[in-house]
């Protein structure tokens, strides 16, 4: 008899539909699934004072790490979770070393950080660089220019999903790879 080798873990691009990325998070986490929202600090206006609060940076985004079989069987029963997929069809993933790195550095709640749409940059044209010193140490992206912005910026991305922009980094901080 051949016993069924388990599956490979992979990291999901999901939507939570409705704003639900925290309250699927909480679900997930429950069935001992591991998940990551990207985070950030927000300035509210609670009772006339304001209040810095911890918020989703990107709005139903949610990535799954599971394997394949599971995330299909606690899908079912979360109707508001839904794969993200490509124009092709396919489901978007996002390899182990690329959401290390995504992880690692918006995990820093960096105020500096701007969120983009891939789309918005020119990812393609820019030069490969590693950063050296401060929160970031030891990350991997793309130095670009971000409109709207005067410097140029390290950015991590995961194609298809969403890109950070990393506060400015001093060129003695960036080693071109």
């Amino acid at each position: 008899m051949q016993s069924e080798q388990p599956e490979e873990m992979i990291w999901f691009a999901m939507r939570a539909t409705y704003r639900r990325e925290m309250i699927a998070k909480r679900a997930l986490e429950e069935r001992g699934i591991e998940s990551f929202v990207p985070m950030r600090y927000e300035l509210k206006l609670q009772g006339g004072r304001r209040k810095r609060k911890l918020v989703p940076a990107i709005h139903n985004l949610i990535f799954v790490h599971a394997e394949p079989q599971v995330l299909q069987t606690v899908k079912a029963r979360l109707p508001y979770l839904q794969y993200m997929i490509r124009k092709g069809g396919e489901k978007i993933t996002v390899p182990e070393e690329q959401m290390r790195r995504f992880i690692a550095v918006t995990d820093s709640l960096d105020a500096g950080l701007t969120y983009c749409n891939p789309e918005e940059l020119k990812l393609e044209l820019g030069q490969r660089v590693k950063v050296h010193g401060g929160p970031c140490d030891g990350q991997e992206g793309v130095l670009v220019k971000i409109p709207g912005s005067r410097s140029r910026r390290v950015v991590v991305a995961i194609e298809g999903v969403t890109a950070v922009a990393l506060a400015t980094m001093k060129p003695e901080q960036l080693e071109m790879l």
